[in-house]
């Protein structure tokens, strides 16, 4: 993507930000930490991603294998809630190890922060590979089923259309798709799925190209940079997500976002 720079006389409106799972920049991503880190911050929104337990227990893991994060081959679909937790996420190749004893907490407990929170919304990604082990219907039902008590203030987003189609019929409060390309096609499925949000990849944008417009709210990824996010904002960008939420909400420039209908 070109990068383009803001002219000073033009005024942008503040992207809100969403914390991308978790203050992830400092804290072991999709973890309590993580969120609670985020909260502490200031952010408005935050992201996590849900796969689920062997024993079916949505959890909160990127990845289908533990490697990346706890340093376990292990596939997550594969494990018992018990078993999971005898890994430690706690990223120590990345972080070192300042976050001895950190588990991958469970979609129950994530809710309950939400809950614990009021001023927060959080969007809640489903990740394909649960849904290819356990089926998209099995998957969805039991995520909206924890999402109850916080439903209101949890969004589901997927990269699988059928997913956030189901959440919607199952009475998901919003529903967000996340693009794999920046294409006619995606541009065709987007008007179909007519979903609350769009995410995608920053890098995917062409040139100076302006954001799709539609009945949908863009959300780009990953940024850590405010001009760059201000450009974007200049390009229809409504949500930034980043995992280095703190450093982001401490320049002026960026209000924290408090509320998913601003």
């Amino acid at each position: 993507m070109t990068r383009l720079t803001v002219p000073k006389n033009v005024r942008v409106r503040p992207p809100a930000l969403i914390a991308h799972r978790g203050y992830a920049l400092r804290y072991p991503e999709n973890t309590l930490e993580s969120l609670r880190a985020a909260v502490r911050a200031g952010a408005g929104y935050i992201e996590f991603d849900v796969q689920m337990t062997a024993d079916g227990v949505p959890v909160l893991l990127h990845d289908a294998d533990l490697w990346r994060t706890g340093q376990d081959e292990r596939v997550v679909m594969d494990l018992t809630l018990d078993q999971l937790w005898e890994v430690e996420v706690t990223e120590t190749r990345r972080l070192g190890p300042r976050f001895f004893g950190v588990q991958a907490p469970t979609l129950d407990d994530a809710v309950a922060l939400v809950r614990e929170h009021r001023e927060i919304a959080a969007f809640v990604e489903i990740k394909r590979e649960s849904m290819r082990r356990f089926g998209v219907e099995t998957i969805v039902d039991k995520v909206m089923e924890t999402l109850a008590p916080a439903r209101d203030r949890c969004f589901v987003i997927s990269l699988d259309p059928e997913a956030i189609a189901l959440a919607r019929a199952r009475g998901a409060a919003a529903i967000g798709w996340v693009l794999s390309e920046w294409s006619e096609a995606a541009l065709q499925e987007a008007k179909r799925i007519q979903p609350d949000y769009l995410f995608g990849n920053y890098r995917m944008i062409p040139g100076d190209a302006q954001l799709w417009s539609g009945p949908w709210r863009w959300a780009l990824y990953e940024i850590v940079d405010v001009d760059l996010a201000l450009e974007l904002a200049t390009r229809g960008a409504r949500f930034i997500e980043t995992m280095a939420i703190a450093e982001m909400l401490a320049d002026r420039r960026l209000a924290p976002g408090r509320r998913a209908d601003d």
